[in-house]
């Protein structure tokens, strides 16, 4: 078994020189085999091996002994125990989860925080083979995607699994040709967990169906892994390619295979830090086809508008309070015409140079002269009956209209902020100055180039 392990490691980069690796030591067969082993490859690897046991505080005396078996163990290897006990019964009644979730969570919360006072540290778990194809089965049984049914990864982040290629059957053959000794979980035998019903009911019925079994399944999981890392990266490909200045545009995101489609969406969604769900996925998908909304919970929203696909949280926009002066003491750079000497000194503003050299049209759109900020000057969101006057054209037209040819999704209009005198839009975010305040170079003066927001 150490071989298979070795290769299995090196395959997936589990380990590289250095590492401190901190097993998750429970005292059964998988666990205690796990930290031996990786203490026989310690010197190859290069790297230091802690250990780290959580108490669930469910089977009384019987996890006290559990823990005080690693304890002993630890003692005797010379491997450094972090250890934590926690009554998560009472914990999952106080959140509302099961008590399996509630433990899962409390045990990683635990040695997430092992691994961070160790100043990063790699976390080794003991699932096995056999742990991965009950977690395929459990997910099929749901109704996952591919990456449902990738099973369980050797890898994510610092968690690394080195004994997912070995059967349950030679962790045990393991621990016999090496004497070593552990402790077995009660709760194992206990139909009443979800996982032990597909361990103790399933598993064997379809082994009797299919000796290999366990070993197809987690060939195929892999293939699974493979398809999903191949959509996930193309549909990224994609989703950057749609982008348009206020979303993703939806004409060229619904020409994507229905696939690649779905995977972009749901990328969409975990950028933006919105909920992710196969159901919210199909609507949207069928939004952008005709338009509308999809609340995604958690004050998500998707929507579909102008052929334009956007994902917003919340709706409140702080309309008062609005300072001129600070709009433009954050988010503006003052500068002498002639002189091209920023005023105040900033290091981080860009330069704009005077009349006698070339200045960027894009840059100087941007900006307005200062003595265009009179007392009826003010910083807002827009109102009924604003207009906006094209320098290039000469052209008036309501703001409405002008945010209509812009294709400025709806949701978004009420937040964008604008320098106004009266109903005269002088200077919009995203388009820049009006005609009434253009920056006239032959004129000495001092100059406000205006940013819009603090990320553009």
């Amino acid at each position: 078994m150490k071989d298979k392990v070795r290769r299995f490691i090196e395959e997936n980069r589990l380990l590289k020189s250095g590492d401190r690796v901190i097993v998750a030591l429970s005292g059964g067969a998988d666990s205690v085999s796990l930290l031996h082993l990786l203490i026989s490859k310690k010197e190859k690897y290069n790297i230091d091996i802690y250990a780290a046991h959580f108490n669930h505080g469910i089977r009384g005396a019987e996890a006290d002994r559990d823990e005080s078996f690693v304890a002993e163990l630890c003692d005797s290897l010379k491997v450094k125990l972090f250890r934590e006990k926690a009554d998560v019964p009472a914990a999952a009644a106080e959140s509302g989860e099961s008590i399996e979730l509630c433990g899962r969570r409390l045990r990683y919360d635990f040695l997430q925080k092992s691994a961070d006072s160790l100043g990063g540290a790699l976390i080794a778990t003991a699932h096995h083979r056999g742990d991965n194809a009950e977690t395929v089965l459990w997910n099929l049984t749901r109704g996952a995607g591919l990456d449902g049914l990738s099973g369980i990864p050797a890898k994510r982040d610092n968690i690394i699994r080195p004994l997912l290629c070995c059967s349950r059957a030679e962790i045990e053959a393991y621990c016999a040709d090496n004497s070593l000794s552990y402790v077995t979980d009660s709760t194992n035998l206990d139909d009443d967990y979800t996982r032990n019903k597909l361990r103790h009911r399933v598993m064997p019925v379809l082994r009797e169906l299919n000796a290999g079994a366990e070993e197809n399944i987690a060939r195929t999981s892999k293939l699974m892994r493979e398809a999903d890392i191949y959509l996930d990266k193309i549909s990224i490909k994609e989703l950057n390619g749609a982008k348009t200045k206020y979303g993703h545009s939806c004409e060229k995101l619904l020409k994507l295979d229905t696939a690649v489609l779905k995977y972009a969406v749901k990328n969409l969604l975990k950028l933006s830090s919105a909920p992710v769900d196969h159901r919210h996925t199909e609507l949207i998908i069928e939004a952008m086809r005709s338009g509308g909304a999809v609340e995604l919970g958690g004050g998500y929203t998707a929507v579909c508008a102008q052929g334009t696909l956007r994902i917003n949280r919340g709706s409140d926009t702080e309309k008062d309070h609005l300072s001129l002066d600070s709009f433009i003491k954050e988010r503006g750079y003052v500068y002498h015409v002639r002189s091209g000497v920023p005023i105040p000194e900033r290091a981080d503003a860009p330069k704009i140079v005077s009349d006698d050299r070339k200045i960027n049209k894009l840059l100087l759109n941007n900006c307005i002269p200062c003595d265009i900020i009179t007392s009826d000057t003010v910083l807002r969101y827009r109102m009924t009956g604003d207009t906006f006057t094209d320098a290039r054209r000469s052209v008036t037209k309501t703001l409405k209209k002008l945010m209509n040819e812009l294709k400025i999704p709806r949701e978004l209009r009420d937040s964008i902020p604008l320098i106004a005198r009266g109903s005269v839009v002088l200077w919009l975010s995203g388009s820049g100055a009006s005609a009434q305040a253009q920056v006239d170079l032959s004129r000495e003066g001092d100059i406000i180039l205006l940013t819009g927001d603090k990320d553009e």
